[in-house]
């Protein structure tokens, strides 16, 4: 009988090999089952010894990972900086924004204010039922060497005229003396061509208000044998027709080489809205004089004229 072989030829697997092939499979898998058998018996048995030994696995690798996890963790928190530098860049836009919102509401709330101010001011004071009145705005201002003047957004289309008197909180200020469809003109006390009869309320001396265009008009034609205290209170006397008696016009302020100076109620300087009341005077004053028209063509003939 011929001897077995491992291998015929071209590489053929031969009963010998495979012989050998299958006493290794019975041979591995039962020592296999028996070592792990063996390992959970010594397992539950000697606990100590498979924890020492975990823990010593543990104690080797743990320099290696913390080496690992290291860049992981800087990563992560240049991440989280990241994150937080645009966070807060968002919240830098949105508060400007929110800052630029409140500053025009602040804005118009202080110019609410001062409106209302102002109008709570002429409600102080009120003219009788019977007066008429039209309370107008401030539109430009004359405060000049020479004049001081207010213009307001009322004219005779509202009914001012010429005459009417201008007040302002607790206080008289002056009257109207150039009136538009539109627009009118106010002479205030302290201008220098405003002469305003008044009294002076705890004397009862009679005087005349005279501005000179400083803020304090002085008082004229007082009694030297009675004379003013700082503190008088000044009223409108009713003579001369311009004004009715007993308006309110200011209080003796100060008094230089013997003149009085009134110090107006009024802050004339900072008036924005003006009450103009029709006491019916206006009447009684002179109207201004008109002012001849002339032509065009005839202008060069009325300056040849005027030479001869």
């Amino acid at each position: 009988m011929p001897p077995l072989t491992e291998a015929g030829g071209g590489g053929a697997v031969t009963p010998l090999s495979m012989l050998r092939r299958s006493a290794a499979h019975r041979v591995v898998a039962p020592l296999l089952v028996v070592v792990s058998v063996l390992m959970i018996i010594l397992g539950k048995v000697d606990q100590v010894m498979f924890e020492s030994v975990r823990i010593s696995v543990t104690d080797y690798a743990a320099p290696f990972l913390d080496m690992v996890s290291r860049p992981f963790m800087v990563i992560d928190q240049f991440a989280e900086r990241v994150e937080a530098m645009v966070d807060l860049y968002q919240d830098n836009l949105r508060l400007t924004e929110e800052n630029r919102r409140l500053l025009h509401w602040q804005q118009a709330a202080l110019a609410l204010a001062d409106e209302n101010r102002e109008l709570r001011d002429l409600l102080k004071l009120v003219p009788d039922a019977s007066r008429s009145f039209v309370s107008a705005r401030v539109i430009a201002s004359s405060g000049g060497a020479y004049l001081r003047n207010l213009m307001v957004n009322a004219g005779s289309d509202s009914g001012v005229e010429r005459g009417q008197a201008a007040v302002v909180g607790e206080g008289l200020i002056g009257r109207v003396y150039e009136v538009g469809v539109r627009a009118a003109r106010i002479l205030l006390i302290t201008d220098l061509n405003s002469r305003v009869p008044v009294i002076v309320e705890r004397s009862r001396q009679r005087a005349i208000l005279a501005g000179d265009n400083s803020q304090s008009p002085s008082l004229w034609y007082l009694d030297p044998a009675a004379p003013v205290k700082i503190g008088d209170r000044i009223v409108t006397s009713g003579e001369g027709g311009i004004f009715p008696p007993g308006l309110p016009v200011g209080v003796v302020g100060q008094v230089e080489s013997g003149i009085p100076r009134v110090q107006p109620y009024a802050p004339l300087a900072q008036v924005e809205y003006v009450r103009i009341v029709d006491y019916g005077l206006a009447d009684g004053l002179p109207m201004p004089l008109a002012v001849p028209h002339i032509s065009p063509r005839a202008a060069p003939r009325a300056a040849k004229t005027s030479r001869h």
